[in-house]
C-alpha cells in the first residue's frame, strides 16, 4: 500500500489557447490538510476538478489509496469517497436546501406501495447535520431566496451529508463572516483529527497557516514548490505564488474630500417577504472619500448598495445623487448619471456567463458610439475595448476577448467586472466584496486601484466583510447591525475591537 491516499502524477490538462496544468505531480497523505496556493487562473481548481471527475486529464495518472483509477464523473469520485465544495456553487435555484443536499442520495419511503422521497426524514437529517457542524440553515428554504453566504453553507453540507473521506474545499471561506470562518476552520481541523483527508484551495494565507500541514504552490499551471506550512512564512508563500514581492498593506495619503456626491436620507428597504432589511439609514459620501460599511453578512449592507444602484426598491427615504433625487430612477438612468456598481454576486448579477469576455466588458456602453452606429454593433470596437482592459487589469483567459466568461476562473471574472465598471469613469463607484476570491497579488492591485480612484476625486462606497480591507482603505467607516447603522466615524478614530462591538450591536452611537 502507498503512504499516500491521493497521488496525481504528471497531470497535464489543456483548454483552447491555454495549458491549465503542465506536468503537475502531488502526493497527499491520509489525515493531512494539504493546501493548494496560486494566483487566479493558476490551475488549482482545474487540478482538483480532475480529482472530482469534472474533467479528465489529457496526460498523467491518478492513484487513490495506492490503486490507479479513472475518475470520469463526480459519481465515480463519490464512489471513491471523494467530495468537493465548489467555488462556484452547483445548486438548483428552485429547489429547497434539503433537495439540493440529498440529490442522488434521497431517503425513500413507500406510499400506497409506490416509492417516494421521504422529505420529512431528509429535512430532519439536514437540520441535524447543519446544527452538528455549526452551519445552521432552514432546510425548507429555496436556494433562490437565500443569500450567497447561506448558499456556501449548503455546498459544504452537501459534502458532509455524503460522509466523504477525501474532502476538497475550493475557496470555502470566500463568502463567510470572520465568525463563520473561525468556526469552519475548527470544523476542518476536527475532520482531519477524525481521520479525513482535506485538500484546501484558498487565497487566504492566514487560514493556511492556521490549519494546513503542507502546501503546493502553482503558477500559470506549473508546480513551483511544495512546502511545510509550519516552517514557511506567509510572505514567502505570497511571493512564490505571485512571482514577485507582495505588500500586505496599502499606502495612502490623507483624503482630500470635495463636494457631496451621494446623500442617503432615512433609507428603508424591504425584501420580498416584506421584512425591513435596512432601517432608516442616513449618510453621505463626498468626492475623494472612501466610505466603508462594515458588518456581519446579512445585516443589510448589501441591500443598501442594491438600493443605491437600483436593483432593489427603496421602501422609504431618499437617495440623492449630486443633489438630484434618484430614488425612483431606473438602473440605466443611474448608470448614465455616473454610478458604477461591482455587485457581491458576480455570476448572477455582474456578468452574462455565456457571453464572451469582449461582450461583458462592453455591457455598460454597447449602445453608444463607437460600439454602436446607426443601430448596428461594431465588433472591432468591442475587440479594441476588451484588449485594452485585458491588458490594463491583467485579466487572464484562454482565448483573450473571445473567451466565454463561464470558462474563466472566479478571480478573473471579478477582474473583468471591476475593469468594466471603473472604465465608465463614474463619479460614484460602489464596491461590494471587491476582492472576494482573489489571490493576494490581485487583492493588492484592486485595493491600490480603489485608492487611486479616490485620489482622482471619485466617491467610493466600499462594502466588505474583510475588516483588514476596510481598515486599510477607508476614510470613513459606518458599522451596520440588524439593518441599522450603529456608528459613523473617521477611520483613524476606530480600531477593529471597537468596530467588532458595533457589528454585534453593542455600544450604538446615538
Amino acid at each position: 500500500m502507498s503512504d499516500y491516499i491521493v497521488e496525481m502524477k504528471h497531470i497535464t490538462k489543456r483548454f483552447p489557447g491555454i495549458v491549465a496544468n503542465d506536468d503537475v505531480s502531488i502526493s497527499i497523505r491520509k489525515g493531512e490538510i494539504y493546501a493548494l496556493l496560486g494566483e487566479n487562473g493558476a490551475g488549482k481548481s482545474t487540478l482538483m476538478s480532475m480529482l472530482f471527475g469534472m474533467y479528465e486529464p489529457d496526460e498523467g495518472e491518478i492513484y487513490v489509496r495506492g490503486e490507479k483509477v479513472s475518475i470520469d464523473s463526480p459519481t465515480r469520485a463519490t464512489e471513491l469517497n471523494i467530495g468537493m465544495v465548489h467555488q462556484h456553487f452547483k445548486l438548483v435555484s428552485n429547489y429547497t436546501i434539503t433537495e439540493n443536499i440529498i440529490m442522488g442520495m434521497e431517503p425513500m419511503k413507500k406510499v400506497l406501495g409506490i416509492p417516494v422521497v421521504d422529505l420529512k426524514t431528509a429535512n430532519k437529517q439536514v437540520d441535524e447535520i447543519s446544527k452538528k457542524y455549526g452551519l445552521e440553515v432552514n432546510p425548507t428554504a429555496l436556494i433562490s431566496e437565500i443569500p450567497v453566504s447561506t448558499q456556501q453553507r449548503v455546498e459544504i453540507l452537501k459534502m458532509l451529508y455524503r460522509e466523504a473521506e477525501i474532502l476538497i474545499f475550493d475557496e470555502p471561506t470566500a463568502v463567510l463572516t470572520p465568525q463563520e470562518i473561525a468556526s469552519l476552520l475548527e470544523i476542518i481541523k476536527g475532520l482531519r483529527d477524525g481521520g479525513k483527508t482535506i485538500i484546501l484551495i484558498t487565497h487566504k494565507l492566514d487560514e493556511i497557516k492556521q490549519v494546513a500541514d503542507r502546501c503546493a504552490i502553482l503558477n500559470r499551471g506549473k508546480l513551483i514548490d511544495i512546502l511545510d506550512v509550519a516552517t514557511t512564512s506567509t510572505k514567502t508563500m505570497a511571493n512564490l505564488m505571485v512571482g514577485r514581492e507582495v505588500s500586505f498593506t496599502v499606502d495612502k495619503s490623507p483624503a482630500q474630500m470635495g463636494d457631496e456626491v451621494l446623500k442617503v436620507e432615512g433609507l428603508t428597504v424591504r425584501n420580498r417577504k416584506k421584512f425591513e432589511v435596512v432601517k432608516q439609514a442616513s449618510f453621505s459620501i463626498h468626492k475623494g472619500e472612501i466610505f466603508a460599511i462594515a458588518g456581519v453578512a446579512g445585516n443589510g449592507q448589501t441591500d443598501i448598495a442594491d438600493a443605491i444602484a437600483g436593483t432593489m426598491e427603496a421602501y422609504a427615504g431618499k437617495i440623492l445623487f449630486k443633489g438630484e433625487d434618484i430614488t425612483k430612477s431606473s438602473i440605466r438612468e443611474r448608470a448614465l448619471k455616473g454610478i458604477a456598481y461591482i455587485p457581491e454576486d458576480r455570476q448572477n448579477c455582474g456578468l452574462v456567463m455565456d457571453f464572451s469576455l469582449a461582450d461583458n466588458l462592453a455591457l455598460k456602453k454597447y449602445y453608444k458610439e463607437p460600439f454602436c452606429k446607426r443601430n448596428f454593433l461594431k465588433p472591432d470596437a468591442f475587440t479594441q475595448n476588451a484588449s485594452a482592459l485585458i491588458s490594463s487589469y491583467d485579466i487572464r483567459s484562454g482565448q483573450e476577448e473571445k473567451t466565454i466568461v463561464r470558462s474563466m476562473s472566479g478571480g478573473n471574472q471579478q477582474k473583468a467586472i471591476i475593469a468594466r465598471e471603473i472604465d465608465t469613469d463614474a463619479e460614484l463607484i460602489i464596491f461590494v466584496q471587491p476582492t472576494r476570491g482573489l489571490d493576494i497579488g490581485a487583492i493588492e492591485n484592486i485595493r491600490k486601484e480603489i485608492i487611486r480612484q479616490r485620489d482622482l476625486g471619485k466617491a467610493i462606497l466600499l462594502i466588505s466583510l474583510e475588516l483588514d480591507e476596510i481598515m486599510n482603505c477607508a476614510d470613513t467607516i459606518a458599522v451596520i447591525y440588524n439593518g441599522e447603522i450603529q456608528n459613523i466615524a473617521p477611520a483613524d478614530t476606530l480600531d477593529t475591537n471597537r468596530i467588532g462591538e458595533f457589528m454585534m450591536g453593542v455600544g450604538k452611537h446615538e
